[in-house]
């Protein structure tokens, strides 16, 4: 691909998303999605690979089919009460539909199965686009309607974090592995988001920084299974040592980054009376952590038994910048230490 088409489509792929994220009107909403979704598609599909080419027909077609049903409820929405407003729905069928469309463009249980067969399909980098990107505009979306079924967003929630935890057991292969954890991070700021939205926004972020870090150590690694992990040792040593901490702070565990949305949100849900949620939510959290001790295992406390016989990379310099990698890790470790500032903005 020229670099002069990668910077239409990268270009296009912001815009889109600024565009939904600006508009109040759902057509225009609408409009700024579905640019957001042409313009990955060549980026998804430019390896020219059949696996490729199917993730790609598969987010289309899901693609696609959120954003008629989208189209569809605003349209609905419009001629039962006489506004395209977003944030002024009033009526709950329309709103039923459109937050179930959302939940099939960012990947939420029940609607998830299309994105662990994509991610899986697409490299890394495409991967990290997929991930954290392409959720920030219908994310948007889902915060700015009101008033939500709330009955509705804590099924949505509590379903897909269990999903997420149970679903990334019994997986080898680290994209799927991170799809698995998106749709169980996903899940933890759907609850949240009917409470206190500032909150949910944070916890976005928190997880773009944490997924970031961890994509970018596999690029570095050149890793996408289980078993390759076992030969981190003789490429990175020292990158190795860290990504253990990387992946236990998306698992959540004190006193790392991971920790502070996931004891927030566990807090703000006991202050609203649900208990029983906050209890199921930070048992889910269990499932997830496992497989995260289970990569930190397989990177750290393994070794590969024999040589390659492949060429021996680590042998080879990588061509990769290490300056994000350093700074994302930075991040996703270290700042707990402000959540009182945290919450002094979200307070604010």
């Amino acid at each position: 691909m020229s670099p002069f088409t990668l910077l239409i489509l990268l270009f296009s792929l912001g815009l889109g998303t600024i565009i939904t994220m600006t508009s109040s009107h759902w057509l225009l909403a609408w409009m700024g999605l579905e640019i957001n979704t042409l313009a990955i598609i060549p980026l998804m599909a430019q390896k020219h690979h059949p696996r490729a080419v199917e993730a790609t027909t598969k987010y289309f077609l899901t693609q696609a089919t959120a954003a008629a049903m989208l189209l569809f409820a605003s349209t609905t929405n419009a001629w039962i009460t006489g506004q395209w407003e977003i944030q002024q729905m009033t009526h709950p069928l329309p709103t039923t539909m459109i937050t179930l469309a959302l939940a099939l463009k960012i990947g939420l249980a029940p609607t998830h199965a299309w994105l662990p067969e994509v991610l899986q399909g697409l490299d890394l980098t495409t991967g990290l686009i997929l991930s954290t990107w392409q959720k920030l505009a219908p994310f948007t979306l889902l915060m700015q309607i009101h008033p939500t079924n709330p009955t509705l967003l804590i099924l949505l929630g509590l379903t897909s974090t269990l999903v997420g935890g149970w679903g990334g057991l019994n997986q080898t292969q680290l994209r799927k592995i991170l799809a698995y954890s998106s749709i169980a991070h996903l899940g933890w700021m759907t609850l949240i988001m009917q409470f206190l939205p500032s909150l949910a926004f944070m916890t976005l972020l928190t997880y773009f920084i944490m997924t970031f870090s961890t994509f970018l150590v596999f690029k570095l690694n050149n890793t996408t299974n289980i078993n390759t992990l076992a030969t981190s040792w003789t490429k990175t040593p020292t990158l190795t040592a860290l990504t253990p901490l990387v992946l236990l702070s998306l698992g959540g565990l004190p006193p790392l980054t991971g920790f502070m949305p996931k004891w927030l949100i566990l807090q703000e849900l006991s202050k609203q009376e649900l208990a029983l949620v906050a209890t199921t939510a930070a048992l889910t959290a269990l499932l997830s952590l496992y497989f995260y001790l289970r990569l930190s295992y397989a990177m750290t406390l393994t070794m590969s038994p024999n040589n390659t016989s492949s060429i021996t990379c680590w042998r080879l310099y990588s061509t990769q910048h290490t300056l994000p990698t350093a700074t994302s890790i930075t991040a996703t470790l270290l700042l707990l230490p402000i959540t009182p500032a945290v919450i002094a903005v979200m307070n604010y």
